[in-house]
Formats: C-alpha cells, sequence, structure tokens
C-alpha cells in the first residue's frame, strides 16, 4: 500500500496521539483502582504492549509507524547510504506530526477520565540514574528496530517492538520513555505517567544520545547496511519501528 506523505504524516500523528492516550489513560485508571505503586505500573505496561502492538500492526503499512523522533532520525540516518530509510521530507514531516499528535494524546486520556485538558505535569524525573535508563532504552530500541530491518525480520516489529517496551518499563530505571514525542506530551498531564516540563529536556537530550548508542550498535552488529525484501512497506519507505 501506498500513501502520500501528508498521510503518512497523519497516520503518525493519529498513531503517536493514540499510543499517549494509552499510556496516561492507563495511568490513570491504575491510579484510581490501586493504590500499590507496582499494581499501577504493571498494569500501565501491560496496556502499552498491548495497545503498542496493535498501532504498529494498524499503521506500520501506511508510515512505517514510527510514532518516535528518536527512530524516524535513526532510520534516517541508517538508511542514507542504502536509499531504504526516509528522506529529509519524511523527517521534516514526521518529527512534528509525532510531537502534535503526543500533546493531543495527552489531552484525550485527561478528557476520559474528566482531568483538566491540559495540566503540566509536576512529576520531577530527574538524576543521573533516570537520565541513563533513557539512553539505555532508547539505545535498545533503535538496536532492534534497525536490526530487525538488517535481519529481515521487519515482520516481527510489532511484536518485538512491544515486547521490548513492556520489559524497559521494568529494567530501565526511568520507566524507559524511550521517545522525544511521548516525553512531551505526558509533560501536559499532571497524572501517573506525566512528567514535569524541567525533565523534558534532559530526558530527551539522554534519548537523542541513545538513539546514537543505537546506531553505532547497529554498525558493530551488523556492518554495513544492505537492502532487504522482508519488509511491510513498499520499497523506499521506512520499516516498522515505534516507541
Amino acid at each position: 500500500m501506498t500513501a502520500s506523505l501528508a498521510r503518512r504524516a497523519v497516520a503518525e500523528a493519529v498513531g503517536t496521539g493514540l499510543l499517549v492516550t494509552v499510556v496516561v489513560g492507563s495511568g490513570i485508571q491504575a491510579a484510581e483502582l490501586s493504590h500499590d505503586v507496582g499494581v499501577r505500573l504493571l498494569a500501565n505496561s501491560l496496556a502499552t504492549v498491548l495497545g503498542l502492538g496493535v498501532l504498529i500492526t494498524l499503521l506500520g503499512p501506511v508510515s512505517g509507524a514510527h510514532f518516535n523522533p528518536a527512530v524516524t532520525l535513526a532510520t534516517w540516518a541508517s538508511g542514507r547510504r542504502s536509499g531504504s530509510g526516509p528522506g529529509l521530507r519524511e523527517v521534516a514531516a514526521y518529527v512534528p506530526a509525532q510531537v502534535a499528535g503526543a500533546i493531543a494524546g495527552a489531552v484525550l486520556a485527561d478528557a476520559m477520565f474528566a482531568e483538566p485538558l491540559v495540566e503540566f505535569s509536576t512529576h520531577e524525573r530527574s538524576g543521573g540514574h533516570l537520565l541513563l535508563g533513557e539512553v539505555v532504552a532508547t539505545g535498545g530500541l533503535v538496536l532492534l528496530v534497525l536490526g530487525l530491518e538488517r535481519a529481515g525480520r521487519a515482520s516481527l516489529a510489532p511484536a518485538a517492538v512491544a515486547s521490548y517496551i513492556g520489559a524497559a518499563y521494568w529494567f530501565t530505571s526511568s520507566t524507559s520513555f524511550a521517545n522525544p514525542a511521548v516525553t512531551v506530551g505526558r509533560a501536559f498531564t499532571d497524572t501517573f505517567a506525566g512528567i514535569a516540563p524541567a525533565s523534558v529536556a534532559p530526558f530527551v537530550g539522554a534519548q537523542l544520545l541513545g538513539a546514537v548508542v543505537g546506531l553505532a550498535a547497529v554498525a558493530v552488529v551488523y556492518g554495513r547496511p544492505v537492502r532487504t525484501t522482508d519488509v511491510v512497506v513498499p520499497h523506499g519507505e521506512p520499516e516498522l519501528a515505534s516507541s
């Protein structure tokens, strides 16, 4: 299936928005149903895994289902030599669409649970250990996404990416935001999944550093990029990916 750049950008906005709606909405629901932080995180991570897998499956054939500026930039950087990744036009369209979608998704989740539509989070997330967690989470995500493409197994992305994010909720100190757009969106809700605006820039910086680390890991493990035929989207479009 082919789609215009405008349609692909809309798919990225919708997918990122619904992903944030899942993350924020499930966090609100979990906080209302349980006072146990561990149970809240379990419910939040499980909903995110299921929702992300569905969104990648649904929208991957349209836009590649990045839903993540770090993934978009990494696939662009990796694909420049082989011509297999998105071009600068896609990057320029995708990233603003992802950020706008993420903000809209947080507002939608707040609306569904009768929370203030826009209330900046007071949940400070600071500390070097949390930033290291974001570097690890994002680096691992980039390695996974590009590794699946290099191995000719992009069709496994819905299950593999969703599973990785679910695991990273628990094995990283930051609970794996791993996504600059989602990070920005989550600043607009003062609920369980929120992040204070002052914490956004350090998190985004760590995520972009993680994307560079992931690219380096791909180069070491897989070497020079090659073209593959096992893809879900047409030749020349970005492969299935996300967070």
